[in-house]
């Protein structure tokens, strides 16, 4: 299916609006958000202060995780009845962990158009102040809120050269920052919050220098960390020893071959197949 995102015909946009410093928003998300029939909202109270601030009336349907399906319906109502329809979250982009993602996929199945504006989002920022190389850099939002689960996540990013931005709740960052440590190593990181507000604040240094830093715990956190710089070049190893390397650092060998086989972009059959083969 082609897109031809200015055909005329119905459309949803996804609305970024302000994460703090409410000159952010742009001229364009303002003529978007008086332009649609409706506005599917994460919290109807942030997004209606907003639209008041902005001296704009429109309706707003409560829109998140747990009520997503049930929107898609009301939806494709308003698409089918040729109105177009605006997406927002609480701040910054729809859908980069926050909800959207449901309505989006219900959307396109439908064959109308979605359309996302630029706009403020918390990553860029704190990646372009981090003094950490931004190229490449890896997305990866929140971690699991299980610490043996949010451990698991990070052994699998150990190999990772790409920085890796994070985001964190106040309640759980020094305990983050504790298991990347313990799991990560001693790596350069910087943390952001309050980002585009008066009371912006920037943490860089070494992890073991900040796990030791008495830290505001307040408003949301975004961590930029420095990539393996002591990566293995997988490209110059076999499959087995490749896979032999994840079990000395305690792998089991499952672990291992899943490991390799997301680390080479093929299947784990292909590389189960290739070491039990070796190993015969």
């Amino acid at each position: 299916m082609i897109q031809k995102s200015y055909d005329n015909t119905p459309t949803v946009y996804l609305i970024p609006t302000p994460i703090g410093n409410l000159e952010d928003i742009t001229l364009r998300a303002i003529n978007v958000l008086k332009q649609v029939e409706v506005i599917f909202s994460e919290d109807t109270r942030v997004t209606g202060l907003l639209l008041q601030h902005l001296n704009i009336k429109k309706r707003l349907i409560s829109s998140h995780e747990h009520n997503e399906n049930d929107n898609i319906v009301k939806m494709i109502g308003y698409l089918n009845q040729g109105k177009d329809v605006g997406i927002v979250t609480d701040r910054g982009t729809p859908i980069i962990s926050d909800p959207g993602y449901g309505l989006v996929k219900g959307a396109i199945a439908h064959k109308y158009n979605v359309v996302g504006l630029p706009g403020p989002t918390a990553l860029i920022p704190a990646l372009i102040t981090s003094g950490i190389s931004p190229s490449p850099f890896l997305f990866y939002g929140f971690l699991n809120s299980k610490d043996n689960k949010r451990i698991k996540e990070l052994e699998q990013l150990r190999n990772q050269t790409a920085t890796i931005i994070f985001y964190e709740s106040p309640h759980r960052l020094m305990k983050l920052l504790q298991n990347i440590y313990e799991v990560l190593g001693n790596r350069q990181i910087s943390i952001s919050r309050e980002i585009s507000k008066k009371y912006e604040e920037i943490i860089r240094g070494k992890v073991s220098d900040i796990v030791n830093i008495d830290i505001n715990i307040k408003g949301e956190f975004v961590i930029v960390l420095e990539g393996n710089t002591e990566s293995v070049d997988y490209t110059k190893i076999s499959i087995t020893e490749h896979v032999n390397a994840y079990i000395k650092e305690g792998n089991s060998v499952n672990e291992a071959i899943k490991a390799t086989a997301r680390d080479r972009g093929i299947t784990k059959k292909e590389v189960y197949n290739d070491y039990h083969q070796i190993k015969k």
